[in-house]
């Protein structure tokens, strides 16, 4: 048997689909070669995903579907008690995350878009407990107030620290100056326990003009969020409008400067600031113009390409690649694009527990792909 008979022999015993347009082929990187495995697909643009302690995995679909893969296999039948929510331009099932003692308690957190006919869309965060094929004790612990009635920027990326806290991305709502107003849950980063309140020690909770779970605020549309793997700094990275996407370090009380500054213009041309920069404002750790539309990040901390370790991946939607950056002290020395040439949205990047990265893509037929070593 040949080498790639070989492999995906190993791929039908692991309950690993060898199929799909990539399955076979090699792709080159400065550091590694490696190749694409196909885990899943037929996904209703899969948004976010999550390792379960037994192997399988969770993956979220945009459409309201929360589906779980079991051995290589997609299962038909989705997840049931997910959450009411509202499936409009950008919104719908958002992202999942387990809780860090999730072995014992079985609780997970979903982000979504709710609408109320009335009030309009928000984002909305739901704690519910995994039981089987079913989640059950489903609560809502955090909604963005006040609503609005646009169906952009939902943001929705969710993280834990390490001392447990749950951090929540909540776009500017398509409403720009809402991002700069502290008053309105738009537009920023908020940290909080696992029942919803304010996480202790939050950066406002004495400043009666701040929303108390306010963590940063002035961030347009978070698409990205991880742990650093050294130092536990939540990172971040958010759409700018054309050009100024940016990739943050998230600092308690930090002003992230939307809109009051931006490398970005406005989608109709017209320049939104002339500030790239200002007194009292974070700059980005990086930045990209044109806009490449990042989606979804990892560290990679595995032991399949030790060459990679410690880089930071970012999917990108618009430009349909997966960028490698190289960190050093804070500051990215290096930018590599790849998979150029897949021709697909990458809408989550995540580390495995396998050592493996794991891609989804974001379209009608979405799919669940791992980065393994090329030998």
């Amino acid at each position: 048997m040949n080498r790639l008979g070989n492999i995906a022999t190993l791929l039908a015993l692991a309950g690993l689909a060898a199929a799909g347009p990539a399955f076979g082929q090699t792709f080159s990187s400065d550091k590694a070669d490696f190749r694409l495995d196909t885990v899943a697909e037929g996904l209703e643009h899969p948004w976010s995903l999550a390792f379960l302690p037994d192997g399988s995995q969770l993956v979220t679909e945009r459409e309201g579907r929360l589906r779980r893969i079991e051995n290589g296999e997609l299962q038909d039948k989705p997840i049931a008690g997910v959450p009411e929510l509202v499936v409009s331009g950008q919104g719908g099932l958002l992202d999942v995350i387990l809780h860090p003692d999730f072995e014992n308690n079985r609780t997970l957190f979903l982000s979504y878009a709710h609408k109320i006919s009335r009030d309009g869309l928000t984002t909305r965060v739901a704690r519910a407990t995994l039981d089987g094929d079913r989640l059950s004790e489903v609560e809502v612990i955090f909604e963005a107030l006040p609503r609005g009635n646009t169906s952009r920027h939902f943001a929705g990326r969710m993280e834990f620290d390490r001392d447990g806290n749950l951090y929540v991305a909540v776009g500017d709502r398509g409403e720009m100056d809402r991002a700069q107003a502290t008053d309105d849950d738009a537009g920023g980063v908020h940290r909080l326990t696992v029942d919803g309140a304010p996480a202790p020690g939050n950066p406002f909770v004495d400043d009666p003009s701040v929303n108390d779970t306010f963590f940063t605020y002035g961030n347009r549309n978070i698409q990205g969020m991880t742990v650093h793997p050294q130092t536990g700094d939540i990172w971040s990275h958010e759409h700018g409008p054309r050009g100024g996407d940016e990739i943050n370090i998230i600092r308690a009380g930090n002003n992230y400067g939307w809109p009051d500054v931006t490398y970005g213009i406005d989608y109709s041309g017209v320049p939104i600031t002339s500030k790239t920069t200002m007194k009292g404002v974070t700059d980005p750790l990086h930045y990209w113009d044109p806009s490449i539309a990042p989606s979804g990040m990892a560290f990679y901390t595995g032991d399949e390409f030790p060459e990679w370790r410690g880089d930071l991946f970012v999917g990108a939607l618009k430009m349909q690649k997966l960028v490698r950056l190289s960190i050093e002290n804070g500051t990215v020395r290096e930018e590599e694009d790849l998979l150029e040439d897949l021709g697909e949205r990458i809408r989550d990047v995540r580390m495995g527990p396998d050592g493996a990265l794991w891609l989804l893509t974001d379209a009608d037929n979405g799919k669940v792909y791992r980065i393994v070593p090329a030998e």
